[in-house]
């Protein structure tokens, strides 16, 4: 056997303590023992090194990424209030729309480096990093260190993974917290351990302090396999999945309890809710209703927000290209193995490992197929690791299988199943890169051939010289990786801001670099400015106006061809108003912000923010969550975030906001974005319409300002 062979074959080391019983002598591959042959741990090493400078290599390009988030780290890093809430500002007017467990990690890092760029940004790029590392251990105790350096290879170099990893959305923590969930569910299922799963469940609750119900949906996975394969008694088996799930509980409810129970007059509004209630928002707009697509206040929902729902969702035109490079390998791989574990006993590791990582891709990729309510690329991060762990084991058991000695049929149809998974790659992979023609042309010829005759040469295998394995198995890697290594260094090298990022090169069919994009609109060109084809996006309740206006665009914005907007607002998706903004300000085509990304003020509006803002509370008002974030970030002051991220909450009322400015807590008022749809709270509309009949408007390097400590209009 030559050395290529001999690493994909190596069996994982063998068990210490008791000698297994009856119930355990056929588990498959031991979990501990012997140490791991010589070239692991520098292989390791170079994994998780190639990963960080993947992860980090030009990292502050990206500036604030979301600015949504960098806004709440920096609330976070000034008030331990606005820390433990989540809040936008740190005068705790509203939070965020999600729970903040991966807030604390950014407002941790601002509080110790200052607040910038890398200070926000290099903890999401450190959890990937361990991320990579935690998928290895997981898949190693099982199925050995060469299943474990390619289910973390294929991690890393996913392309919608670099791209989260590298922002800072709530994802990176999430996928951490998951898979630490699945390394604990492995302990436990070893020894029948009530502590490590227990602790699985506490990760997965910590997960929903990151990213609410999307964690629970590995539950169902790992409390099955547990019951299933832990080598003790059935009834002991529940008692302890129950205490698991008491963890999840305790883990997650904590904070939830505290919310709840604090008074509203006391806390920051539950942003993203309606009724100023965690439950709500975990239930509905977080919860269900990104399930039925019934999301109150929110501006996607049913509709092209969303996307087309199916079983095809995961390779479509925006989504292909982020997580299914590989899916249908591992696809394949996981029914051959399943159908290698045959009647293998109740205890079985390797079929335990397959039903983990498979039920982990299957019921999380079929709610993402199926989910009427908002979805975006970039969820799919969640899957990467299970179609890593697929591959990885999958790839390995075949290999193992082919040199065995077992019945030769056996061995000729683990040759065959690995050929075609490698040739269906190679297809799919020429798929996706033909979905960007003009981007390096020849990579998509170079795929298809080699992985095709990658896949030829590994069915006659055994007729080659032992020499050439090696050549052979360096090809199906290098054909099978070349297309998702690719979209990830070009992920890696272009700067991604706004709400919605997508890796990977502009595609047909609607696809940009992935620096934000708008509800139907597709990703967007030209840093955020414009859709494809340099279109302005298609708004909810609108169509393009003449002269590149966008007709309803909340604040009455002024678009990218100076085009003016409607000061009072127009018609929203299911008859639902667009909220005005007070004035004529730009708006997200062209000027200071929108829905789904900010901008950055210019000095003399900054000056202006700044002036005597320390006898303010908020130096400033203005409609949505972005918009606000980026005159924040911009002058290190609070200020508040009407209406939440989509202008929709009733944070704060009319009668709120009219006390707060008699109390001179308020310094100007800006015009702006946010605007409605499925319903929602008309708040921020009133306070609009009132701010502009009361107070006289004053315009700063073309965005409106109104000084609401100047006295009404006469």
């Amino acid at each position: 056997m030559d050395k290529t062979e001999s690493l994909l074959t190596l069996p994982a080391p063998a068990p210490t303590g008791p000698t297994p019983t009856a119930a355990t002598a056929d588990a498959g591959p031991p979990a501990r023992g012997r140490r791991d042959p010589a070239w692991v741990r520098p292989a390791l090493a170079a994994l998780l090194l190639a990963t960080a400078l993947l992860y980090l290599w030009g990292l502050g390009a990206s500036g604030w990424a979301n600015s949504f988030y960098s806004a709440a780290a920096q609330a976070g890093s000034q008030s331990w209030k606005a820390f433990f809430y989540g809040s936008s500002d740190a005068a705790n007017s509203i939070t965020v729309d999600k729970t903040p467990a991966s807030l604390w990690l950014m407002a941790l890092s601002v509080r110790v480096f200052g607040l910038n760029s890398w200070a926000i940004l290099v903890p999401q790029a450190l959890l990937g990093v361990a991320s990579v590392g935690v998928l290895f251990a997981t898949v190693r105790r099982w199925h050995g260190p060469a299943a474990g350096l390619i289910a973390g290879a294929v991690l890393a170099v996913t392309p919608v993974a670099t791209l989260m990893f590298r922002f800072n959305n709530p994802d990176a923590l999430l996928v951490l917290l998951l898979i630490g969930a699945a390394y604990a569910t492995v302990r436990a299922v070893e020894t029948a351990s009530t502590r490590w799963i227990v602790l699985a469940g506490a990760l997965v609750g910590f997960g929903f302090l990151t990213k609410m119900l999307q964690a629970f949906l590995v539950i169902p996975v790992f409390a099955g396999v547990y019951l299933l394969a832990a080598p003790t008694g059935f009834w002991r088996r529940v008692r302890q999945v129950l205490a698991a799930g008491l963890g999840v509980v305790l883990a997650a409810g904590w904070w939830v309890a505290i919310v709840e129970l604090v008074p509203a007059s006391a806390r920051p509004y539950v942003g993203g809710s309606q009724g100023n209630s965690i439950l709500e928002l975990t239930l509905g707009y977080n919860g269900l209703g990104r399930i039925t697509g019934a999301e109150e206040g929110s501006v996607g929902g049913r509709g092209p927000a969303s996307g087309q729902t199916g079983l095809g969702r995961l390779f479509d035109t925006e989504n292909g290209g982020q997580i299914s490079w590989l899916l249908p390998a591992a696809l394949i791989l996981l029914v051959a193995g399943l159908l290698l574990a045959g009647r293998a006993a109740r205890t079985d590791r390797r079929r335990a490992g397959l039903l983990l990582w498979g039920g982990w891709l299957l019921v999380t990729g079929v709610v993402f197929s199926f989910m009427s309510g908002i979805f975006h690329a970039y969820y799919s991060v969640a899957l990467a690791p299970a179609v890593g762990a697929l591959v990885g084991i999958g790839v390995t058991l075949l290999w193992q299988r082919r040199t065995a000695g077992v019945p030769r049929w056996q061995a000729l149809a683990a040759t065959v199943t690995l050929a075609a998974a490698l040739a269906v790659t190679a297809w799919w992979s020429w798929r996706l890169l033909g979905r960007s023609p003009d981007w390096y042309p020849w990579l998509r010829t170079a795929v298809l051939a080699g992985g095709l005759a990658a896949a030829v040469l590994l069915v006659v295998a055994d007729r080659l010289a032992r020499r050439a394995v090696p050549v052979l198995v360096a090809l199906g890697a290098t054909a099978a990786l070349a297309g998702p290594v690719a979209y990830s260094i070009q992920t890696a090298a272009t700067p991604h801001t706004g709400s919605i990022p997508s890796a990977g090169p502009a595609v047909e069919g609607g696809s940009g670099p992935g620096r934000g994009g708008f509800p139907g609109g597709g990703r967007m060109r030209d840093g955020g400015q414009n859709a494809p084809g340099g279109q302005p996006p298609a708004f909810p309740g609108g169509t393009q106006g003449p002269g590149g206006q966008f007709p309803g665009f909340p604040g009455g914005g002024q678009g990218q061809n100076g085009g003016r907007g409607q000061i009072g607002g127009g018609q929203g998706r299911d008859g639902g108003q667009l909220p005005a903004v007070a004035g004529e300000g730009r708006a997200a085509g062209g000027g200071m912000g929108g829905l789904l990304d900010s901008r950055e003020p210019s000095a003399e509006l900054r000056a202006l923010l700044e002036a005597n803002a320390v006898d303010y509370t908020w130096v400033a008002a203005t409609i949505g969550s972005q918009n606000a974030s980026g005159y924040q970030l911009a002058t290190g002051e609070p200020v508040m975030s009407i209406g939440g991220f989509n202008g929709s909450d009733p944070s704060p009322t009319l009668a709120q906001f009219q006390r707060y400015v008699a109390e001179g807590k308020i310094h100007y008022f800006v015009g702006g974005s946010g605007f409605r749809a499925n319903g929602g709270s008309s708040a921020s509309q009133e306070i609009a319409t009132w701010v502009a009949e009361t107070f006289e408007a004053t315009t700063v390097d073309g965005v409106t300002v109104y000084d609401l400590t100047t006295g009404q209009e006469g």
